[in-house]
């Protein structure tokens, strides 16, 4: 496990969205970062070096699982995982993450314990 906060990127188009999650995820102690357009992310990754980048699937400009690639690319975060988060079939959205090697797959049907939950368990 992770000695310092858990440091948290959240990629999504959704202000609305974006405010919940980093309302649930710093209460629950984790250091937030929030990003609402795929342009900048793979900046912001490196200047905060998440453990964890939390991408929205459905992104009009550039869904989740494209920027995965990308942030992949242009970035030197091995360490990092990339997990996809939507609201879409659980069935789809996992054989999406295993198309594009995420590290994981979250639905947005979620509450605040189960994320926080699911987000430790892709550290250890």
């Amino acid at each position: 496990m992770i000695d310092q906060p858990v440091r948290i990127l959240v990629v999504d188009d959704d202000a609305d969205q974006l405010s919940m999650l980093s309302r649930v995820l710093e209460r629950k102690g984790f250091l937030v970062e929030t990003v609402d357009s795929p342009f900048g992310v793979s900046n912001k990754a490196r200047s905060f070096k998440p453990h964890i980048i939390l991408l929205d699937v459905h992104i009009p400009a550039l869904s989740g699982d494209r920027l995965i690639g990308l942030i992949r690319k242009n970035t030197n975060l091995q360490d990092t995982r990339m997990v996809l988060f939507s609201a879409c079939d659980v069935d789809r959205l996992r054989t999406l993450a295993q198309e594009v090697k995420a590290d994981g797959w979250i639905q947005k049907t979620f509450n605040g314990h189960e994320l926080t939950r699911q987000l430790l368990a892709l550290l250890n």
